[in-house]
């Protein structure tokens, strides 16, 4: 599935102390009403999160972790449509990483800034997989929704 080339619009915002990562990228997508958002970049720093692993599958998702100490934000990616698909790659304090698809509970440390870019002529939704059990990417045009 392909549409584009498209131009973007660049939108940044920081969060601070105690909020939470992904429900205040849900909310800036929806007050902005952003129709197809991507994070291009973010560093921060965050004292939990969950993350769902790479080994997980429809009928098995539990393969998911809860952290709680200090990560430096090494990676932050993904849309950020209703249900936003968004990966993350955390270091801890010795350095090393952890990753996988952010579930929530990414609770900011010191900072996390983050800037959000919005292809202008697309559109992106989701819709169900069946050949992989998850809603995935349905990219479209917005000149095909007027």
């Amino acid at each position: 599935m392909l549409a584009g080339p498209s131009p973007i619009s660049v939108y940044a915002l920081r969060l601070g102390p105690g909020e939470e990562i992904l429900s205040s990228l849900v909310r800036f997508v929806e007050e902005k009403e952003l129709k197809a958002p991507f994070v291009i970049t973010c560093v921060g720093s965050v004292t939990k999160a969950t993350l769902r692993l790479a080994n997980a599958t429809a009928s098995n998702t539990n393969e998911i972790i809860h952290l709680n100490e200090k990560f430096e934000i090494v990676s932050l990616v993904g849309t950020l449509n209703k249900d936003a698909h968004l990966h993350i790659s955390l270091a801890d304090k010795d350095g090393k990483t952890v990753g996988g698809h952010a579930v929530g509970d990414l609770e900011v440390f010191t900072t996390a800034e983050i800037v959000i870019g919005e292809g202008s002529d697309l559109h992106f939704t989701r819709e169900m997989d069946e050949r992989t059990g998850f809603p995935e990417l349905v990219i479209g045009s917005r000149s095909e929704l007027a």
